[in-house]
């Protein structure tokens, strides 16, 4: 335990952060699009400005050049989980490998392939229209920090990194052991990438609007009038991207959680404090607990700290009142330190936390309503960055009624189980988080995490 002074300058640094996401303290975010007044006509309505909803609807104009896309976002565009992540872009569609055989073994192959091929269309979007968003695939390593830890990073096979290997690589005195994935993962500046696909979709046309909550759908002839608090478009398909927020469809209301992940972000590093790192060839960081951290640099040289972490509210509660919680920023300020004592009392300059949409499977899951006039995609549980891509082919696929070899994907057509109605959501999560957290100090999983993994049922962020 931290004595008082030590503790003392810890809640300085912490306090001391502003209560913004890095991201998005930025001169170049974008000015707020105008909102929606009156009626409108589109072929497409995208519902949600992160990701998911900004990648559909440029993807939707350039499959069909003239297609009208109307785009509708409540707040402001990459407010939520897109611009409150740690940006790592990684090629997995199912939330790592592990999770992948155990879910799909017979699929697992062509997932990977389709996961390789989606991170290489994000990056050629990027080049394409110029995007910059600081786009650079620099791998992840992932790192053991307990000895329970380190089999699991299969020693003697290519690729593990023994503690003095690792610790060359990235000097921590917390490395027991290391791998660099196999997976390709970049990263990047998520906000900007977010702004950089708004402006390329806008300049083919789709109409991005802000500040214009959606309220319900409702069945039209010939389509779907979505109601907005200002306005109605009548669109022939509708594509839902909300992720995290109340899902507009009943049937969704319990398949997923919202659960709330939190980060620090240092001032930059000198040329000395980089040094004392090392950090040979810059790739995201991960370690290998259950409350898992996770860790990179900016292109600016700051340290991205974020994890550990993941809390449910009861009651599937959203709102700002869950964003900037003090004893988890205490928590990672102490983790920080003693993954990298060398920089002990570095100045945090922004704290900040955003909600992730977490199903039962890890991953996102796909479906239609509404006769096939409505698709969605949600529950990526972390992992949205560049799956988020790949979310929107499949929900284009879905609107246009295409055999695809997308669609075909048991991945795609079965849902995960849903989550129960309270109190049992509330006391199943606990349940779980604890547990998790005794598998993390013991190395074992108790009968109740045992049971889930039975299942096919979990909880992470």
């Amino acid at each position: 335990m931290s004595s008082g002074p030590e503790l003392d300058e810890l809640d300085r640094r912490v306090d001391d952060a502003a209560p913004v996401p890095l991201w998005l303290d930025s001169a170049a975010r974008p000015a707020p699009r105008p909102g929606l007044r009156g009626l409108l006509d589109a072929d497409l309505v995208v519902v949600g400005g992160g990701f998911t909803g900004l990648w559909t609807a440029l993807q939707a104009v350039e499959r069909e050049p003239g297609r009208s896309v109307v785009l509708l976002e409540a707040g402001r565009l990459a407010d939520a989980a897109t611009g409150r992540n740690g940006g790592f872009c990684e090629a997995s569609l199912t939330h790592g490998e592990t999770n992948g055989r155990d879910r799909w073994p017979d699929e697992f192959d062509t997932l990977t392939r389709l996961g390789e091929e989606n991170l290489r269309g994000i990056a050629a979007t990027i080049e394409k229209y110029g995007i910059d968003c600081d786009f650079e695939l620099s791998g992840a390593l992932s790192v053991a920090t307990r000895p329970h830890e380190v089999a699991d990073l299969e020693p003697g096979e290519p690729g593990f990194l023994d503690a003095d290997a690792v610790r060359r690589r990235l000097a921590s005195p917390t490395y027991l052991a290391g791998r660099m994935q196999p997976d390709p993962c970049a990263l990047v500046d998520p906000a900007r990438l977010a702004w950089g696909l708004a402006a390329a979709a806008e300049s083919l046309g789709v109409r991005v609007v802000e500040g214009t909550p959606v309220t319900s759908l409702r069945p039209a002839r010939g389509g779907v009038d979505v109601e907005t608090v200002t306005g109605v478009v009548h669109a022939r398909v509708v594509a839902l991207a909300t992720n995290a927020y109340r899902p507009l469809l009943r049937r969704l209301r319990f398949h997923t959680v919202p659960v709330y992940d939190y980060v620090l972000a240092t001032e930059p590093l000198t040329a000395e404090q980089l040094s004392a790192l090392g950090w040979e060839g810059r790739p995201g960081v991960s370690d290998s607990g259950n409350q898992f951290h996770y860790y990179r640099l900016t292109a600016d040289d700051r340290i991205v700290f974020g994890g550990y972490d993941a809390i449910y509210h009861y009651g599937r509660s959203l709102g700002p009142q869950h964003e900037d919680r003090r004893e988890t920023f205490r928590v990672l300020a102490r983790h920080f330190d003693e993954t990298f004592p060398q920089l002990t009392g570095v100045r945090f300059t922004h704290r900040w936390g955003g909600a992730i949409d977490t199903c039962t499977r890890f991953c996102a899951f796909f479906g239609t309503a509404r006769r096939g006039r409505v698709a969605y995609a949600l529950g990526f549980t972390g992992l949205g960055v560049g799956a988020s891509r790949f979310a929107g082919d499949v929900m284009l696929d879905l609107l246009a009624g295409a055999d695809t070899e997308r669609t075909r994907l048991r991945m795609v057509r079965r849902r995960p189980v849903p989550f129960p109605p309270e109190p049992l959501a509330w006391i199943g999560i606990r349940i779980t988080t604890r547990s998790l957290a005794r598998a993390d100090a013991t190395g074992r999983r108790n009968l109740w995490l045992r049971v889930l993994d039975r299942l096919g049922l979990g909880f992470d962020s």
